[in-house]
This record gives C-alpha cells, sequence and structure tokens, in this order.
C-alpha cells in the first residue's frame, strides 16, 4: 500500500491555492464517512509517479495527515490543460463496511504459452475495466486473466475470472465476455492477369474498338437507307 505524507491546509483563497502549488504541493479535499471534509495537501512529486498508474484510481492509499492514519481511495484528479500537472486531488475515506464502486484494470498473463497466440491467433480485448462493487476491506487492485492452453475461438468471460469474497460485477444477469482469442485475418489479394490473358484483353478490345476502313458506315440497330437528294425547285419567271 502507498503511503503519502499529508498537510492540513487552511488555503481557501485563489491566490493561497495558487502559492501552494507554486511551493511543490497540490490542495486535496478528503470526504466520505460522519467526519466533516477536510483541507489538506500532498507532495507533488511523490503523487505524480503514483497517478501515472493504470489502476490509480482503484488503489488504496494510506495518508498521514499530521500523525493520524487515513486509508483513502483517489476518486478525482484535475489536471492543467496545457501543462498536464494535478491540480487538485479528491480523495474518499474508506469506511470499514462500506461498499464502493470501482473499474478495476484487467491484466492478461501467459500469453505465450495460449496456443491459439502462437498459431497466429490475435487476443482481442473486449474490455480493459470490469466495474465491480467491492467491500472497502477487499478492493482488488486488478482482476488476473490467464491466457494458458487457449485456443483460437476461446471466449474469456467474467465468469471464468476468479473474484475476491463478495466483489460482485455490477452488471448482472449474464456472463459478459472479457476478451477473445480470435482467428488471424487474412487480406486476399486480386490475382494479376497472366500476359496471354492481357494479350487476349487487349485484342478483343481493339475489335471492339476498331474504326471502320474508309468508305465504310458503321452501324448499329435497324439499317438506315440512304436519302436522296431533292431536285432543286424550278424558278418561275419573274412577271411583268
Amino acid at each position: 500500500m502507498n503511503s503519502f505524507e499529508a498537510n492540513i491546509r487552511n488555503s481557501s483563497t485563489k491566490g493561497e491555492v495558487n502559492k501552494l502549488r507554486n511551493t511543490g504541493f497540490i490542495p486535496c479535499i478528503l470526504y466520505g464517512g460522519k467526519e466533516a471534509n477536510q483541507k489538506i495537501s500532498i507532495n507533488k512529486k511523490n503523487f505524480k509517479n503514483l497517478v501515472k498508474s493504470e489502476n490509480f484510481l482503484s488503489n488504496v492509499l494510506n495518508l498521514n495527515i499530521e500523525g493520524k492514519e487515513e486509508k483513502v481511495l483517489p476518486r478525482e484528479v484535475k489536471f492543467d490543460p496545457v501543462s498536464d500537472e494535478p491540480l487538485h486531488v479528491d480523495f474518499l475515506r474508506i469506511i470499514k463496511g462500506g461498499i464502493v464502486i470501482l473499474e478495476i484494470p484487467v491484466k492478461f498473463i501467459n500469453n505465450e504459452k495460449s496456443p491459439g497466440l502462437k498459431k497466429g491467433g490475435v487476443l482481442n480485448i473486449v474490455r480493459r475495466k470490469v466495474e465491480l462493487r467491492c467491500p472497502t476491506e477487499n478492493i482488488p487492485l486488478e482482476l488476473i486473466v490467464d491466457l494458458d492452453n487457449t485456443e483460437i475461438g476461446t471466449s474469456i468471460k467474467i465468469s471464468s475470472i476468479k473474484l475476491p469474497e463478495n466483489v460482485t460485477p455490477t452488471i448482472q444477469g449474464r456472463d459478459f465476455v472479457i476478451a477473445t482469442v480470435a482467428s488471424p485475418t487474412v487480406v486476399v489479394e486480386p490475382e494479376k492477369p497472366t500476359e496471354e490473358t492481357a494479350e487476349e484483353g487487349e485484342a478483343a478490345a481493339t475489335e471492339e474498338g476498331a474504326t471502320p476502313a474508309e468508305g465504310e458506315t458503321k452501324t448499329e440497330g435497324k439499317e438506315q437507307k440512304p436519302t436522296e437528294a431533292k431536285p432543286d425547285a424550278k424558278k418561275e419567271p419573274a412577271k411583268k
């Protein structure tokens, strides 16, 4: 369990909070249970190493608040949109006998022992995290999926994952899929025409598009009869 030293803070104005950040600390709020909300601060350098982990929001932390131990869960972190530095953290007190709903990351092991993957199969991950209802005393850090002996066509469902005692998925009534070992996708390229086929195609195109010889007329459909030229009408002499 990760432990952090925390200090009680009295800063409330924007200027005081910014001054706190400039000295290398992150303003935080601690809430939950019957106790009142408490303003605290933690060291930014130590916290930044933890916040990058995938299971950060399901990781129970131990806060030492000026000599008083508190088990907490990080619930929300606000980041600076430009520098991506953590600006504020909300911590939830862990109360004995309580229930929390968390998204727990899924970890896949023994990929190299999967016959299906060795044959060129692909691990198709449907859910990288699973939402679980957990007792506060029994929060799993991650869910382990063992790929040993999985063949192509194997479907890994939530029922195949061993959950801690009294931990249940929030999705009830169906055995949903976590991942599958799928067949490799094969892209078939069209065959290139052989030289003979290409020559035949060119010859056919030449015959169809050949221009008629001089003096010949190319006609389609009904045969057209040549039109006879009408004799010029005789002009009557002008009357005097």
